[in-house]
């Protein structure tokens, strides 16, 4: 099975070799390219991958097809987040221990039963590497899983390797709230705000830092990144995260549509629909008057579309929906939290007693305090809520800095 695996994967190089270098050199090709100083870290070790499929390489070859192929690595142990290893499993759904079929090695939930590795699970590996790519917000659950791999890393002494990626909203925008200690979660699992313009090699070094978190840790950087860079930037191609992620878009919009879902639970995020995260709608919205009342805040990077849908399955199927798709013109303008608060003290303005706000302990989960769910009960502007966490955002701006990695 690994010649076979082997013998696609030189297939797709070859395929693939005509084809444009991008900006930025991904962890991953960096530490498979020759001469690699990083692969003294896996010399002698047998190695367990973290990952899904949003690991690939820079020509979007899957890392742990590339990791079982290379004779210079000794893979022995998947581990699978949300997802799963092969991205088959629905958002939520509880992922089982397995076998890869392509690979054949042992696949070990993290999101099942458990979200840690456990001793058993973790006594046939010397070393993790991860390779997740996150979509810069705390809600998606991929830094979580590395944080629960990095407390199981610090209790059975197993040193792990970050193969590094880019931020896609950049590393210089921040929004949201700092979640307080009392409402961490799986959405929310370090001190850090709903957007926190890291990649996740400087996350694993900023959780390691703030939970002192005390595992051996080491991150392969990537080439060419700078923090002024959004995706489309990289010169990447993006390939899917997770079921409602299919594109760089809704990497973008992620924040902006599925904070309002979340916290006001008669809107629709387009979830179930062709457009997940592109559409913001209700059944009492009228898009066109929305769409007018948004597009004249000349709100930075986007556009507002007045849309109608009919999600195919979720909470709304069936229902006939309306409301705005969020067009996005400058990745580098566009702030997503700011573009939802604006949407929802819009949508009271228009329809002040059909803007229901969800339970506070699930909205506190989300925001990561109870103050800012006060504030969404009270009606609060954006500026009000902005200049609510502001303070924690200037904190938290100048406690991450000895965790960047990239000017």
């Amino acid at each position: 099975m690994r010649r076979l695996v082997a013998a696609l994967f030189a297939c797709c190089l070859t395929l693939s070799a005509q084809a444009e270098s991008p900006a930025v050199t991904l962890g991953i090709d960096v530490l498979l390219e020759q001469g690699s100083e990083h692969l003294a870290l896996l010399e002698g070790k047998r190695v367990g991958l973290v990952t899904n499929p949003s690991g690939v390489d820079g020509q979007l070859v899957p890392s742990v097809d590339r990791l079982a192929a290379d004779e210079r690595v000794n893979l022995v142990r998947l581990y699978a987040p949300e997802h799963g290893i092969r991205g088959d499993v629905p958002a939520g759904d509880h992922v089982g221990d397995e076998r890869d079929a392509a690979t054949g090695l042992p696949v070990t939930s993290l999101y099942g039963k458990s979200r840690r590795p456990s001793a058993e699970a973790l006594a046939d590996v010397d070393l993790l590497l991860l390779d997740l790519q996150d979509v810069g917000s705390r809600t998606y659950t991929y830094i979580s899983t590395m944080g629960e791999v990095m407390r199981a890393c610090a209790e059975h002494g197993k040193p792990l390797v970050v193969l590094d990626r880019p931020n896609p909203l950049g590393g210089l925008l921040f929004e949201g709230p700092v979640i307080e200690a009392e409402w961490y979660n799986f959405i929310g699992w370090g001190p850090v705000p709903i957007s926190h313009g890291m990649t996740m090699g400087e996350v694993a070094r900023y959780f390691r830092s703030e939970l002192g978190i005390d595992c051996e840790l080491h991150v392969v950087p990537m080439r060419g990144w700078q923090r002024e860079m959004t995706w489309g930037d990289t010169g990447l191609e993006w390939t899917i995260t997770s079921p409602h992620i299919p594109h760089i878009l809704q990497a973008h919009l992620y924040i902006t549509t599925g904070m309002l879902a979340a916290s006001f639970p008669v809107l629709s995020d387009g979830v179930g629909s062709t457009m997940p995260f592109e559409l913001i709608g209700a059944e009492f919205i009228d898009g066109t008057a929305l769409a007018r009342e948004l597009n004249a805040l000349a709100l930075p990077g986007i556009r507002f579309q007045p849309a109608t849908f009919r999600p195919f399955y979720g909470k709304f199927a069936g229902k006939g929906l309306s409301g705005v798709r969020l067009r996005l013109t400058d990745p580098g303008r566009y702030r997503p939290l700011h573009t939802g608060l604006q949407i929802q003290a819009t949508l009271r303005r228009l329809y002040p007693e059909a803007l229901t706000v969800g339970e506070e302990a699930y909205l506190a989960r989300h925001w990561g305090n109870v103050a800012t769910v006060e504030l969404l009960r009270a009606g609060a502007s954006a500026e009000k809520m902005e200049q609510a966490w502001a303070g924690s955002l200037l904190k938290f701006s100048e406690r991450r800095k000895g965790s960047l990695l990239y000017e």
